[in-house]
């Protein structure tokens, strides 16, 4: 009889079910998902939170079944490997451990025909999740959103409310003070959200959202939307973390009104910083969204655009231009290597700002805008 029971009390807790004082109650859902797609005519993206509720673990696969035509196309923050109508996405590098009550997010780019329904079936490592707790709001835009393709970092943070959540980390190397980074559904370059940056001017006021890279050569694919323009100081508002270089940052921004970028251990800048240097490069425009592109990689070399378009004194191809990368290249032997990237408003002096991000991709193949 003993046994029987035990097999009995076996079974229902694969179900889903404890047995309490002889009878059977419903368990805690071991995971949670929230599952937020965004879909157009022919396609979707699908940002996708985990939290797990049980014991810690180091690793993770959640799995789920697609119940129309859906086909996988591009991922991030995760591995996503697709089989008929079969999805198993499995942890990145950086986000496998999940203790009780941690959560990981990451999205896919899939492509569909009809109808769309939300899987229904998902899965922690072969437990399944709690249909309870799974969530779902679909937003539809009229044209798909940009590609991530190659992205090891793709955010168009429509997953995240109030402040951005994994991979994401706010705050700042330094001190921060007045400066605020927050989840915006009331402006969008695609979708229904971004992250808004209240700059505030001050050394103390400096504000970022950070996420890891891997490493080696860093392609970048970012909107931005000013609603000041560029001021003459020297402000950034996004920095790489090099590892060949002590750690010091590689820093876009803008001094005396147009985007450069700038050196934090030799305070190097590219263009140089005169007129001629500065006439070629751009100012950044004010109440709209540019797409910034740039490219570093190991060997020293550099490039910029805007909107598709190379910025002419924004890039170092190792021959010194005057008036352009003379200075940078004055120091012989840069070999960056980033590790992280942050977006968000360090102001030395002067410069406020309020400033939106969305649509950003990082990785080691060339994004497009």
């Amino acid at each position: 009889m003993r046994a029987a029971l035990a097999a009995i009390a076996a079974l229902l807790t694969t179900a889903g079910l404890v047995v309490l004082g002889g009878q059977a109650v419903r368990a805690a859902p071991a995971c949670a998902v929230d599952y937020v797609p965004n879909q157009w005519s022919t396609g979707f993206t699908a940002n996708v939170k985990v939290t797990n509720h049980a014991a810690p673990v180091s690793t993770w696969t959640l799995t789920w079944t697609f119940a129309g035509n859906q086909v996988v196309t591009s991922a991030w923050n995760s591995t996503v490997g697709q089989t008929g109508k079969r999805v198993t996405a499995r942890n990145a590098q950086w986000n496998g451990a999940l203790g009780t009550g941690a959560s990981a997010q990451f999205g896919f780019q899939a492509t569909y025909s009809g109808t769309n329904p939300t899987p229904t079936d998902f899965a922690l490592n072969g437990v399944r999740c709690n249909d309870d707790v799974t969530t779902t709001t679909t937003t539809t835009t009229s044209s798909p959103p940009p590609t991530c393709s190659g992205a090891v970092v793709c955010d168009d943070f429509e997953g995240h409310t109030g402040t951005p959540g994994a991979p994401w980390t706010v705050g700042a190397a330094n001190c921060t003070g007045q400066s605020t980074v927050t989840i915006d559904s009331t402006v969008a370059h695609g979708g229904s959200k971004s992250v808004r940056v209240d700059g505030k001017a001050g050394y103390c006021n400096h504000i970022f959202l950070g996420a890891a890279l891997p490493g080696g050569t860093t392609h970048g694919r970012f909107y931005v939307r000013h609603t000041t323009p560029l001021p003459a100081a020297h402000v950034t508002f996004m920095a790489l973390k090099d590892s060949a270089d002590n750690g010091k940052d590689l820093r876009m921004g803008g001094q005396n009104q147009a985007l450069q970028w700038n050196r934090e251990s030799d305070d190097a800048t590219l263009p140089a910083q005169s007129p001629q240097g500065v006439a070629l490069s751009k100012p950044l425009p004010t109440g709209t969204w540019t797409c910034v592109q740039f490219t570093v990689d190991p060997t020293g070399r550099l490039s910029t655009a805007l909107d598709g378009q190379d910025v002419t004194g924004l890039q170092v191809d190792g021959v010194p231009t005057p008036d352009v990368d003379q200075q940078w290249l004055a120091r012989t032997g840069w070999r960056p290597n980033a590790v992280d990237v942050r977006l968000g408003w360090e102001s030395y002096g002067d410069g406020a700002d309020t400033l939106w991000f969305d649509d950003v991709a990082f990785g080691s193949q060339p994004i497009a805008c």
